[in-house]
C-alpha cells in the first residue's frame, strides 16, 4: 500500500517524542553554529562516539535570524532528572 512506510516512520517518531516528553528532565544545549555542515558533522561525531545512542534524546533547533542576526542551529541533549 502506498505511503505505508512513511506512516510507520511518523508513528515511531511520535512514540519516541512522547517517551521523552513524559520523562522528567531538561534539555541541555551542547553546540551552536550558523553553518549546516558544521551541525551535520557534530551530530555525526556524537552518534559515532556513542554519546547519543537514542535519537529521541537529541534535539536540533533552528533559530531563524533576520538581517542583523544570522540563522543559528542549536543541538541539545535530553538529560533525565536523577531519581531521589
Amino acid at each position: 500500500m502506498p505511503g505505508q512506510r512513511k506512516r510507520a516512520r511518523t508513528r515511531s517518531r511520535i512514540r519516541a517524542t512522547q517517551r521523552t516528553a513524559d520523562a522528567p528532565g531538561r534539555w541541555e544545549p551542547l553546540f551552536s553554529t550558523t553553518e549546516e555542515s558544521e551541525l551535520r558533522a557534530y551530530v555525526g561525531r556524537l552518534r559515532a562516539d556513542g554519546t547519543v545512542t537514542d535519537p529521541s534524546q537529541l534535539r536540533i533547533d533552528l533559530f531563524c535570524g533576520r538581517l542583523a542576526h544570522p540563522s543559528t542551529y542549536q543541538v541539545s541533549l535530553f538529560v533525565p532528572e536523577a531519581s531521589a
